[in-house]
């Protein structure tokens, strides 16, 4: 029987601030990935991989025990449930509606894409972040990410 424990979750993050919304670097911050391919031997765990600005969007990446994950995961009638990724009070634009959670069959996986605008505590300037949450159910190859996924929910919206 598989678990919440068979879940492999990869949790990519791009941050920016308005200097990369338009031109060459726009188009850098374009480039970056949704998915990368996962270390070697992982297995129920959390693989976040953050790139920013700052370091010109390289990607810089952890690992984290899976009840870390910051998702609520949950097996459900032999399916895994995903439910809405967690939406700080203090980004924009407000989600007053959301999606319903995502159940995916074993050997299924999920990229869940979100997008947020915040203003910064020091001197007001609004930085802008992507969410691309990648879960799969089950026992996975390490480029699992790297094709298309069984489901997918974009809730990525318009950011001034």
């Amino acid at each position: 029987m598989i678990g919440v424990m068979d879940a492999v979750v990869q949790w990519v993050r791009t941050e920016w601030t308005k200097s990369s919304r338009g031109g060459p670097e726009a188009a850098r911050r374009n480039a970056a990935p949704l998915a990368f391919p996962l270390p070697p031997g992982f297995a129920s765990s959390v693989h976040e991989v953050v790139m920013r600005e700052a370091d010109s969007f390289e990607s810089h990446a952890s690992v984290r025990e899976l009840p870390d994950a910051g998702v609520a995961l949950r097996e459900d009638g032999g399916l895994l449930r995903i439910g809405p990724l967690q939406v700080s009070m203090f980004s924009m634009p407000r989600r007053h509606r959301r999606p319903p959670a995502v159940r995916l069959a074993p050997g299924e996986w999920l990229r869940w894409q979100i997008n947020h605008r915040f203003v910064g505590l020091c001197g007001g300037e609004w930085f802008y972040r992507l969410d691309t949450l990648n879960v799969a159910y089950g026992p996975a190859a390490p480029d699992v990410f790297l094709g298309s996924p069984t489901r997918r929910v974009d809730e990525r919206a318009h950011l001034r």
